[in-house]
C-alpha cells in the first residue's frame, strides 16, 4: 500500500490529487489491474469530478453548503457535524481501472480530495493490484 500525505488550506475545498496518484500508481509498475484510493477520515472523502473548470468544483462546494446547512441543531459536541454528513454524501474510498500502467479517466475527470473541516494534514491510501485474469 502507498500513501501520500495532503496538506489543506481551507475549511472546505476541493483538492485535484490527480497527479500525485497517477505517479503513485506508476510506481507500483502494474500495467494491468485496479487501483483502490481510500481516504482514513471521516471528516473529508473522494470524488471524481471536471478537473477542466474550476468553477466544477466551487460550484460543487456550494452545492453541498446549501444542502447540509450550518444552522441545524446538530448533536456532535465537535461542532464539525457537517463536516461528518458531506463526507459521508462524497465517499472514503474510489476503484479506477489501469490499463497500460496509467489510471482510466475520462478526457475531463480528475481526482479530488474533498476537505469538509481543514486546514488539516490527511493522508490517502492506494492499493493497486494487476490483474491475474487477462
Amino acid at each position: 500500500m502507498l500513501k501520500l500525505d495532503i496538506m489543506t488550506t481551507k475549511k472546505e475545498e476541493l483538492i485535484d490529487i490527480t497527479q500525485r496518484v497517477t505517479g503513485a500508481i506508476k510506481a507500483t509498475q502494474i500495467k494491468k489491474g485496479t487501483a483502490v484510493i481510500y481516504v482514513p477520515h471521516t471528516t473529508c472523502g473522494l470524488t471524481i469530478n471536471e478537473k477542466a473548470d474550476p468553477d466544477v468544483a466551487a460550484d460543487i462546494l456550494l452545492a453541498l453548503k446549501k444542502a447540509v446547512p450550518d444552522s441545524l441543531p446538530y448533536a456532535h459536541l465537535e461542532g464539525n457535524s457537517t463536516a461528518h454528513i458531506k463526507a459521508s454524501v462524497m465517499g472514503s474510498s474510489l476503484q479506477i481501472m489501469v490499463e497500460d500502467g496509467e489510471l482510466q479517466l475520462g478526457r475531463w475527470q480528475g481526482i479530488f480530495l474533498a476537505e469538509f473541516d481543514g486546514p488539516r494534514k490527511r493522508e490517502i491510501w492506494i492499493q493497486a493490484n494487476e490483474d491475474s485474469l487477462f
